[in-house]
């Protein structure tokens, strides 16, 4: 184990959040319209009594976006995870199905399934999740018999009061990068360098926000509005649900 360098982290968090704003950024860029519609519930919009083009837009998009963000978000932070361990303690990405950080630590392979925060997967997901720690302590063991393993779900923010779970450990927020880092206070550490130069980034993420806006409210108003202006919930529906 070596200690953890602080600057070390910074300097690797300024350098690289830039491709999480990329990433977002080039994700509403390729946005289409007709794509967003077909998965949201066009009955809701009606249910909030939603008037404008522009409501129905906003509404959907934001919701989209927000979802999109939080994976690409989540994509960054895993791979934050991996770098930190591996200065502390030479982890690396598995190559196993299921598995993103593998590590050494007194003896023990610790396999970690990393997610962004802890309500992340319903109980189907979660026993995907158990499923391939199985398999991949079966796949270590093939190679080396007496290996020890523990499975680990390692979620970036939040809590979890309870972190053993019988086939594997939850660790969350604090104790998730005090667990791969050995610092205790990371956690807080990490935060301030994520805003570098991020005004810059949000600035030109408003712009392309702007322009999407107002190029899916005129596409919808000419697809699903009527002369008068008003929405043609008929045909919306039925673009939407219709055979």
């Amino acid at each position: 184990m070596k200690k953890l360098k602080i600057a070390n982290v910074t300097q690797y968090v300024e350098e690289n959040i830039g491709v999480f704003h990329e990433k977002r950024i080039g994700s509403l860029n390729r946005l289409k319209l007709k794509t967003v519609l077909q998965k949201k519930n066009p009955y809701l919009f009606k249910a909030k009594y939603l008037l404008t083009a522009e409501q129905i837009i906003r509404g959907l998009t934001d919701t989209f976006i927000s979802s999109h963000e939080e994976t690409i978000f989540g994509d960054w932070l895993e791979e934050l995870a991996i770098f930190i361990n591996q200065n502390v303690y030479g982890g690396w990405k598995s190559g196993i199905t299921g598995i993103d950080l593998e590590f050494d630590k007194d003896n023990i392979r610790h396999i970690i399934a990393i997610k962004s925060g802890p309500n992340w997967g319903n109980s189907s997901q979660i026993a995907k999740m158990k499923a391939d720690f199985n398999t991949a302590k079966k796949t270590l063991r093939t190679s080396n018999s007496g290996i020890v393993v523990l499975s680990v779900n390692g979620c970036c923010y939040g809590k979890d009061n309870k972190p053993d779970k019988g086939d594997y450990f939850k660790y969350c927020g604090q104790v998730f990068w005090e667990f791969i880092s050995g610092e205790e206070n990371l956690y807080n550490e990490i935060i301030e360098p994520l805003g570098h130069k991020a005004k810059g980034q949000n600035d030109e993420f408003l712009k392309s926000y702007s322009q999407m806006i107002n190029k899916f409210t005129k596409e919808f108003a000419n697809d699903f509005c009527l002369n008068n202006g008003s929405i043609d919930w008929n045909k919306l529906v039925e673009f939407n649900s219709g055979k």
